[in-house]
C-alpha cells in the first residue's frame, strides 16, 4: 500500500501520471480510432447527453451563472475593438451581403402566409401614413399647399375605391393577393437595401461606434430580472429541441460522419489534426493531477480505493498458495 501511495503522491505523482499517459497513448496509437471506439456505444452516449444534460440542475445553474456574469460584465471594461479584428468583421459583412439571393428566396416563401401578408400590409401602411403625415405637416406651413395636398390624398384614396377611409387603414386591411403583394414589396425593399453599397458602409460605421465603446455589464442597460424570462425561454427551447428524437437521430448521423472522416486516424494523428501536441496533452494531465489526487489523499479515500483493488488479489487462494511455497 505504501509503495502505491508513494507513486500517487508527492514528487512521484508527476512522473507516474506522465508515465501512465505516455504508456496509454503508446498503446492506443497502434490502432485506428474506428477500432478503439464502438459507434453504437458512442451514439448511445451522445443521445443520452442530449436528452438529459440540457435539463439537468447543473446546466440550469450554469444559465443562472451566465445571467449574473452578463449582468456584471467584465472586471475590467474593455472595447470590442481590442479583441475583435475589424478586417474579419468587414469580411463577415461582405459574405453576409453576398447571401441576399438566398435571403430573397426565403422571403419569397413568406408570401404564402396570410398572417405575414397582413403584418406586411400594416407595416407598409404605417410607412405610407408617416410619409403622408410628414409631407402634410410641411405643406401646412405653405399657404394654400396644405389643402391642395390633402385634396390629392383624398383623391388617391378614392381611386382605389375607399374615398371615405384613411389611406393607412385601407392598406392595413388589405388581405389575400394584396397581402402577398405587400410582402413582395417589403421583401424587395429589404433585399435592395442590403445590396446597396451604403448599407455595408453604414454597418461598418455602426460597428466602429459599438466597438469603440467600453464593454460593461448589461446591468447598466437592463433592469433586474428584465431579461430573465428570455433566457429561461431560450433554455426551455434548447432542452425541448435537443431531446427530440429527430435531433438525436441527426446527432447519430454526425457521429457516423465523424467516424467516417476521422476513423482512420490514430489518436496521435487526430490530436495533430486538432492542433494539439501530444506533449502538451501529457503536460496538461500532469498539471491537473495534483488537484485531483491531493484531496483524495488527505481524506484517505485514495488508500481505501487502492486497498479495495489490491485486497482481493492478495487474499486470493492462488496468492496464499504461492506465498506458502
Amino acid at each position: 500500500m505504501a509503495y502505491h501511495l508513494d507513486r500517487l503522491t508527492g514528487g512521484e505523482l508527476d512522473a507516474t501520471v506522465a508515465r501512465l499517459a505516455e504508456a496509454v497513448l503508446d498503446a492506443v496509437d497502434a490502432h485506428q480510432l474506428a477500432d478503439l471506439v464502438d459507434a453504437d456505444a458512442l451514439k448511445d452516449i451522445v443521445g443520452r447527453a442530449l436528452r438529459d444534460v440540457p435539463s439537468s440542475a447543473a446546466v440550469a445553474g450554469f444559465v443562472d451563472l451566465f445571467r449574473e456574469v452578463l449582468r456584471a460584465g467584465p472586471a475590467e471594461p474593455f472595447a470590442l475593438a481590442d479583441v475583435v479584428d475589424r478586417a474579419q468583421v468587414e469580411r463577415m459583412l461582405t459574405e453576409a451581403v453576398g447571401l441576399t439571393p438566398a435571403l430573397e428566396r426565403a422571403l419569397e416563401r413568406l408570401t404564402a402566409s396570410p398572417q405575414v401578408g397582413a403584418a406586411a400590409s400594416r407595416f407598409m401602411a404605417r410607412i405610407v401614413g408617416e410619409v403622408i403625415a410628414t409631407n402634410q405637416a410641411v405643406a401646412d406651413k405653405v399657404p394654400g399647399l396644405g389643402g391642395l395636398l390633402a385634396l390629392g390624398t383624398r383623391a388617391a384614396a378614392g381611386v382605389v375605391g375607399a374615398a371615405d377611409r384613411q389611406l393607412d387603414g385601407m392598406l392595413a386591411d388589405t388581405a389575400g393577393r394584396g397581402g402577398a403583394l405587400a410582402v413582395r414589396r417589403l421583401n424587395r425593399i429589404v433585399v435592395d437595401t442590403l445590396r446597396d453599397p451604403t448599407t455595408r458602409e453604414a454597418a461598418l460605421q455602426t460597428w466602429d461606434l459599438v466597438a469603440a465603446a467600453p464593454l460593461r455589464g448589461q446591468g447598466e442597460h437592463l433592469e433586474p430580472g428584465e431579461a430573465d424570462g428570455l433566457l429561461d425561454a431560450v433554455h426551455d427551447l434548447v432542452v425541448t429541441t435537443l431531446a427530440d428524437p429527430r435531433t438525436v437521430t441527426f446527432a447519430h448521423a454526425v457521429v457516423d460522419g465523424f467516424l467516417e472522416a476521422f476513423g482512420g486516424y490514430t489518436p496521435t494523428e487526430l490530436l495533430a489534426e486538432l492542433d494539439l501536441g501530444r506533449a502538451d496533452v501529457v503536460a496538461d494531465l500532469v498539471r491537473l493531477a495534483p488537484g485531483v489526487m491531493e484531496p483524495l489523499v488527505e481524506s484517505g479515500a485514495l488508500e481505501r480505493l487502492l486497498r479495495a483493488e489490491l485486497e482481493p488479489f492478495y487474499a486470493s487462494a492462488a496468492v496464499a498458495e504461492l506465498l506458502a511455497d
